[in-house]
């Protein structure tokens, strides 16, 4: 059976940003490490993901969760660094 962590290591993200992409399209974590894999594999795909990351950030400060907002800009910088194409204004 393959597991959570299993899904998670095909799809090219870490936890926190499956998390950050399962919370922002309100689907369960499995269902999100899916989405992720499509997504990298699609042109602009990558600027997809970096867009839903930062919409949680702005929707957790918003409500006034500071200390997810960090966590979520920290899953941020880490997709950025593993996915630099994704980066705003970066010509692949």
């Amino acid at each position: 059976m393959i597991s959570l962590e299993d899904c998670i290591a095909f799809c090219g993200l870490d936890k926190d940003e499956v998390a950050a992409i399962s919370e922002h399209e309100h689907i369960p974590e499995i269902a999100a490490t899916a989405l992720a894999d499509y997504l990298l594999k699609q042109p602009h795909g990558g600027e997809k993901i970096r867009t839903m990351i930062i919409e949680d950030i702005h929707k957790a400060l918003d409500a006034g969760r500071v200390r997810h907002a960090q966590e979520l800009f920290m899953a941020l910088r880490h997709f950025l660094d593993q996915h630099p194409e994704a980066r705003a204004g970066v010509e692949v």
